[in-house]
Parts: structure tokens; sequence; C-alpha cells
């Protein structure tokens, strides 16, 4: 499951469990949405609750950043675990945004505001 709010180019988004191809689908319209009308965005990804993810959902990412390398600035990715942050820091290599991982939200928000201003 996830949780999602978005605002002048900055997407959030938390997986709360399970992360799912249903779940990155809706993610993926969100983002794409606000791409349309906002053009690059900010994402703040929290994934310190996550408790798993499927296969299909690591595919769908790696497609998903492939195909949209240039439509993002900066990429806050909140977690605890150092395998997220590992997979976080190779997600890197398909996308040309700056991606920082964080374990303090304040400190992710305070990076993202950063581009902001």
């Amino acid at each position: 499951m996830i949780t999602t709010q978005h605002q002048s180019h900055l997407v959030e988004f938390a997986v709360l469990g399970e992360f799912t191809l249903a779940d990155f689908k809706e993610f993926e319209e969100l983002v794409l949405y606000e791409i349309k009308f906002a053009g690059p965005v900010d994402l703040l990804v929290d994934l310190r609750e996550m408790a798993d993810f499927t296969l299909d959902v690591a595919w769908e990412e790696i497609r998903f950043s492939q195909a949209h390398a240039g439509d993002f600035r900066r990429i806050a990715v909140i977690t605890n675990s150092q395998w997220v942050a590992w997979s976080a820091w190779l997600s890197q290599l398909f996308v040309n945004a700056d991606l920082t991982v964080f374990e303090d939200e304040a400190e992710a928000r305070t990076w993202l505001e950063e581009v902001a201003e």
C-alpha cells in the first residue's frame, strides 16, 4: 500500500507494507500527471515502513526510470535499511536526477527545499 501527496514540483509517496505493481502504477500515474503540467519534479520517497516489494515492481521501476530519466530534478529516499539505500544508489544509474538517501525526514525535506529556492 502507498500514500501519495503532491504539490508544485514535488511528489511524495510512502510505502506501507508490501510494494505491489498496482501501487507502482498509482505512483506512476501521479508522477506522469505532475510532469505533464509542472515539468520536471522532485520526489520524496519514504521507504521506512516498506516490508517487501514484488519482482515486477523492481522491473517496472527500472523501465519507468529509463523512460523518464530526465523528468526528475532531485530524489530524496528516506530509509533505515542499508539494502534499500544500496538499491536506491543503483537506481541512480537510470536517471539524471540528483539522488540522496536519508534516514531523517526533516533532512530530506530541507535538501529538497534547497533546490526550490
